[in-house]
């Protein structure tokens, strides 16, 4: 499931913080503030969506991501590769080589890069 800018936005935050309330999310935009309402708008659907759980202490609930940074960014990979690049890695690695200008010395250390971590997820699975 996708999120809209304004819940990313949220969980962005919840994901660094861990856990917190209204409050401490509000705390963390730098200018431009939400209203408080708007937040725990926010809050409430991505509880429905169940990307966020919370707990109540005294008067106020604290929130706290269920879905990992990590879990949310491979699903959006994963929908971003399939949607624009019919599934192909290689046909999406070759598009941003060519659209960044990648030299060959920056293709051969990704390609190391790239081997060298699944060499290592070979030898240690999970």
């Amino acid at each position: 499931m996708q999120l809209t800018k304004a819940e990313e936005q949220i969980m962005q935050i919840l994901w660094t913080m861990e856990e917190g309330t209204v409050q401490d999310i509000l705390k963390k935009f730098d200018e431009n503030k939400p209203a408080r309402t708007t937040i725990a708008t926010i809050l409430s659907i991505l509880e429905n969506k169940n990307f966020v759980e919370h707990r109540s202490e005294g008067r106020s609930n604290i929130y706290k991501a269920i879905v990992t940074k990590d879990d949310y960014s491979k699903k959006q990979l994963f929908g971003f590769v399939k949607n624009y690049f019919n599934g192909s890695f290689s046909s999406m690695v070759s598009f941003f080589a060519k659209e960044t200008n990648l030299s060959i010395e920056e293709m051969d250390k990704l390609l190391k890069e790239t081997r060298e971590t699944l060499e290592e997820k070979d030898t240690n699975p999970e």
